[in-house]
């Protein structure tokens, strides 16, 4: 079942975040940050145990990253990563956003919903914060993807 995170799921966000990112899949998430931005995440959830996670966060009055989808490695090919995705897909069109982003390692993935490859510079400078913490900065190899909701 899928819903809005509650407070008591950040640990759990956090493990399903990281467990990829230790692989160099995505970048990591600090437990502080995912409180800050938990009204942001979905779950995935199936007898209380969270399985997947994303989050959808507004940028602008038209735009919106989705960010950190991940499913648990036990839980992979079942569905639920497209589920998450369709969940920040209609949560978008709700609010109004007209286009959605990801900066993913794994553009494949992403393409099979309709994302397109776009130059980095055609996104907002602020969606950069992000990056100039990470150590791979600044060339790090994450493609940037735009659909239009």
């Amino acid at each position: 079942m899928i819903e809005k995170a509650k407070i008591r799921d950040g640990a759990s966000i956090q493990n399903v975040i990281n467990t990829h990112a230790k692989e160099g899949k995505m970048l990591q998430r600090s437990i502080l940050e995912i409180y800050e931005t938990i009204r942001d995440f979905f779950v995935y959830r199936e007898k209380g145990k969270v399985l997947g996670v994303t989050a959808l966060s507004i940028c602008w009055e038209d735009l919106a990253e989705i960010r950190s989808v991940a499913v648990l490695k036990s839980e992979s090919g079942k569905g639920i990563g497209d589920k998450l995705l369709k969940a920040s897909f209609k949560e978008a069109k709700k609010l109004g956003i007209k286009k959605v982003f990801v900066l993913t390692y794994i553009p494949e993935y992403f393409k099979k919903y309709g994302f397109k490859n776009v130059d980095k510079s055609t996104l907002p400078h602020k969606i950069w914060k992000d990056c100039v913490k990470c150590p791979k900065f600044p060339d790090c190899g994450e493609v940037p993807m735009v659909k239009k909701i």
